[in-house]
């Protein structure tokens, strides 16, 4: 898709400044039944036509465009691809099978089309450019016998013995390089017989082994026949693979003793995990990939997306997703436990159509009015676990006219909500995570202790970050929700004179301000479902001050807050289904102080010579989250840190294991019972040693001595 992308892009470049139409290419050999073309220039009012042409006799040439439409067997279809320039598709309306018995629509023949064909794009009568195609396609060869089941069926060596030619894999059919093979003829065999497989597999006995007797040779050493094996030539490495055997037929068992097939194992969804429809196939939602709409991108489990599409319109759309009907929407999905939900479909009719349609005509006769035009599609899934309980689509159609054409945006998104209930509440809080720890992507929670009680009490809220849009200045800079385990970095900008410089107090307070808009809460929950009434879901909210020690000097102020810090802290608490649960330990926020001085450098020294002249300056935030690691066991000791000879998961020995029982190192059972029975084996080792022959001799030889 790259690739044409990009030919494309070649091509509208250099066609872009001609008002003539022209195919590209202008020539095609066919070799199959789809065939696709681009027809650049001015595409205003363009009509396609298909005929078959004829070569002449004589000189060779087919005969000139013409606008005169022909029965042919071929479909076209065109596609508006940028202003100028129209994607062309043909078709072949036929089948490619060879015929059988009392068919019609097929191929008598092997080459089922050569035929020529002259596709003519018409301006009125006239003819603006020509492509002409060669169709040079051949019938589907499809055999009557699946592949699955032309394999060699290799029986049960118990029951069966093993054919003679192990090479031969496919039945009724001749096995390149395999020369055993019953079913290659002579004219094949020719082909590849100084190439056959070697050994058992190609149907040969297996070579005698190097260290076997009969395997001598005059290149042998003199030692040879002292050291070679003997033994039958059957007894190889092969043995038992194949053999000839008697046929012992299975005795019929009783049918208790059958195995029990198990339920099937349906594929439980986690988040990012693809949704599936009922009959296996990927649920798809359309959505915007590459900066193009996709009309049939699957939907990933927890993962909300919104897009908008735009599309030109010459004509009422007749085709999805543009027109869609409930029949069609309402659909079977798997709900990730073995069993079904099925898409709800609610519609509703869009009255004001200022959001969707630009360049919309209205107030002349001659328009087109497109009814029931689907403009946007927005699923809502509910899930519990790992399950899909509920999938709602609401469907937003409208009716418009215009004229000539018009620009009409459609919409498509998917939210993802929790809990069993579909009431209001749920709708108005989307940004729980649902479950008792956090979901990547998902916004934070935050809250605001309420006064009103006595009680504890938090009101929830949102921590954001800057989400520039237009000109990319503060004051007309939207807010975006800080997501979790998403590290991110924002800002915007705000206009500065030499007159605000000198006012250092009132800058340094108006940026403080606009930061701590973004940060209005004072708590966060510390799980994606926190109750908002339990004070041990909640982590207060850490603001650290900083200090400034440089002072204001001409023209400059010091100590401004241009950029503030968020920092996380996560730690895996446990696994729930599979999935691991993250909650948040510690929240800190703290700013980083700038010095902002007039740059009049370069040459312009205006902002520094006139007072209201002003300069961008940033205003930034940022936000880290940092994993906590999970608890490893006790840390090592500075002799194992240091000397690692002795580290038994370091090193292929280990010294320490070689004297277990004694050792704590042997788990076979409580060190104290084999330290005991250590001990007792060391006696009986000393007493043995003691009255032993040994010691006997000893103490004679000495008593001897003194004699």
């Amino acid at each position: 898709m790259a690739k044409v992308l990009a030919l494309l892009v070649v091509l509208l470049f250099c066609w872009a400044e001609s008002k003539n139409l022209v195919f590209q290419p202008s020539f095609i050999f066919a070799a199959g039944p789809r065939i696709t073309t681009f027809l650049l220039g001015n595409i205003t009012d363009v009509s396609l036509n298909v005929r078959p042409v004829f070569p002449s006799n004589v000189t060779g040439t087919v005969d000139p465009p013409s606008c005169v439409t022909e029965e042919t067997q071929w479909i076209v279809t065109k596609e508006l691809f940028g202003l100028n320039a129209l994607r062309v598709h043909l078709h072949l309306n036929k089948s490619l099978h060879l015929c059988g018995e009392n068919e019609t629509d097929c191929c008598p023949k092997p080459l089922c089309v050569l035929e020529s064909l002259q596709v003519s794009a018409c301006v009125g009568n006239t003819v603006q450019a020509s492509l002409l195609i060669q169709a040079q396609i051949y019938a589907h060869l499809i055999s009557t016998n699946p592949g699955s089941d032309r394999g060699t069926v290799i029986p049960n060596q118990v029951y069966e013995p093993l054919g003679s030619c192990p090479c031969d894999l496919t039945s009724g059919a001749c096995d390149i390089r395999c020369c055993c093979d019953k079913d290659c003829s002579t004219e094949e065999l020719k082909l590849f017989q100084a190439h056959c497989h070697k050994g058992p597999f190609g149907g040969e006995p297996p070579p005698a082994p190097d260290y076997h007797c009969s395997a001598q040779s005059e290149d042998s050493p003199d030692w040879f026949p002292f050291l070679c094996v003997v033994s039958p030539l059957e007894n190889n490495p092969y043995l038992g693979l194949f053999y000839h055997g008697d046929t012992i037929k299975p005795k019929p068992r009783p049918s208790f003793q059958m195995p029990i097939l198990s339920a099937p194992v349906f594929n439980i969804y986690r988040q990012g995990n693809p949704i599936f429809t009922l009959d296996d196939q990927l649920f798809t939602i359309p959505q915007m990939a590459i900066g193009h709409c996709v009309y049939n991108a699957p939907v990933a489990f927890l993962e909300n997306f919104s897009f908008k599409c735009v599309n030109l319109l010459r004509s009422c759309p007749t085709t999805f997703p543009l027109q869609t009907f409930p029949s069609d929407l309402s659909m079977k999905v798997n709900n990730g436990q073995g069993g079904d939900v099925t898409v709800e479909v609610r519609d509703e009719t869009v009255e004001d159509l200022k959001d969707f349609l630009s360049n919309a005509v209205v107030r002349s006769d001659q328009v087109e009015e497109c009814e029931s035009v689907t403009l946007a599609l927005d699923y809502t899934f509910y899930w519990k676990g790992n399950q899909i309980t509920e999938i709602v689509l609401t469907r937003s159609v409208g009716t418009f006219t215009f004229k000539g054409r018009v620009a009409l945006t459609t919409r498509y998104s998917a939210e993802f909500l929790t809990g069993e209930d579909t009431s209001e509440s749920d709708l108005k809080n989307p940004a729980a995570s649902g479950m008792r720890g956090y979901q990547v992507g998902r916004p934070v929670i935050a809250g605001i202790e309420s006064t009103q009680t006595n009680a504890f009490s938090v009101q929830r809220t949102s921590i954001n970050l800057w989400k520039p849009v237009h000109d990319g200045l503060c004051l007309t800079a939207k807010k975006q929700p800080l997501l979790f385990a998403e590290n991110s970095t924002s800002g915007c900008h705000l206009l500065v004179s030499l007159q605000n410089l000198t006012q250092c107090d009132l800058l340094r307070d108006t940026v403080a301000s606009l930061q701590a808009d973004l940060i209005t809460a004072t708590y966060v929950g510390n799980t994606g479902n926190p109750n908002s009434e339990s004070e041990a879901d909640w982590v207060k909210i850490r603001f650290l001050n900083s200090s400034n020690s440089s002072g204001d000097a001409n023209g400059s102020c010091s100590g401004i807050p241009a950029h503030i810090h968020i920092h996380f802290w996560s730690y895996e608490t446990r696994m729930t289904e599979g999935n691991g649960q993250r909650n948040i330990h510690d929240i800190k926020v703290w700013s980083t102080l700038s010095t902002w001085t007039l740059d009049c450098g370069g040459g312009d020294v205006s902002p520094c010579a006139d007072p209201t002249e002003a300069q961008l300056f940033p205003i930034t935030s940022s936000v880290t989250f940092i994993d906590i690691p999970a608890h490893r066991g006790p840390p090592k000791t500075r002799f194992q840190i240091n000397f690692t000879e002795y580290d038994c998961d370091r090193n292929d020995v280990c010294w320490p294991q070689m004297f277990f029982p004694l050792t704590k190192y042997y788990t076979g059972e409580p060190h104290s019972q084999s330290l005991a029975k250590g001990l007792i084996l060391v006696f009986f080792f000393l007493a043995a040693s003691v009255l032993g022959t040994p010691w006997r001799q000893l103490r004679q030889a000495w008593n001897g001595s003194f004699l």
